[in-house]
């Protein structure tokens, strides 16, 4: 008949790893378990189509509204007048004599229909364009939720990453909505190796800018301007 065993003894005899070898480096073999230990990338994520931003049109829409407001009061006003008895407005008896007696290749009713016709073709462009051309919308990388930025701040980014490049005194960057316009002054090293630095440097910054159309980079370096 055996005794029972101490579980803290037997706990003692079970089975050590070996001892590291000379040198005390205990070298892991990570073939079987890599994945475990290295985070694989995330895969990227979209959330949905990053169109431009629509501008609300407020002035111009609170503008129509006014006048067609006042306009259509007016005509109101006059109307229930004459309804009561009362005599028509000057300006409406002025209005109905001179639209009788005038042509339509008159000159101020060619001017009139003219300047009508641009007004509405304006107001049709302000309701089928979006606007905010000063916005520059970034890549969605979760549903419902967009982000723009500013076109001013992009050259900010680009023209802070052209000073850092050697050789560069001054920049200039025009910033477009499918291009950005970048004018360097070198004062040393070659001018080629300058553009070419250049066209690195600000293709990395466009590409970090995380735009959802990335806008095409026009590098001009040149000498500075001898004085005298």
């Amino acid at each position: 008949m055996t005794e029972p065993q101490d579980p803290e003894n037997s706990t003692r005899r079970l089975p050590t790893a070996d001892a590291s070898p000379p040198g005390g480096v205990l070298e892991m073999d990570r073939s079987a378990s890599g994945s475990a230990h290295e985070p694989t990338p995330a895969p990227e994520r979209t959330g949905g189509r990053a169109g431009r931003f629509w501008s609300g049109r407020r002035i111009p829409a609170a503008l129509v509204a006014l006048i067609v407001l006042g306009g259509a009061g007016l005509l109101l006003y006059d109307v229930a007048a004459v309804r009561a008895d009362h005599p028509a407005m000057r300006w409406r008896r002025t209005a109905a004599d001179d639209l009788a007696s005038r042509h339509l290749d008159d000159v101020w009713i060619l001017a009139g229909s003219a300047l009508a016709a641009a007004l509405g073709l304006w107001l049709l462009f302000l309701a089928l364009t979006p606007g905010l051309r000063a916005l520059l919308p970034m890549k969605r990388r979760h549903p419902g939720v967009r982000a723009g930025l500013d076109r001013t701040a992009a050259g900010f980014v680009l023209r802070d990453r052209a000073v850092e490049v050697a050789g560069v005194q001054s920049v200039r960057v025009k910033m477009g909505r499918r291009r950005a316009t970048v004018r360097a002054l070198s004062h040393f090293r070659e001018l080629d190796d300058v553009r070419a630095e250049l066209d690195t440097v600000l293709g990395t910054a466009v590409s970090e800018l995380d735009l959802a159309r990335p806008p095409g980079i026009s590098v001009h370096v040149r000498r500075p301007a001898k004085k005298g």
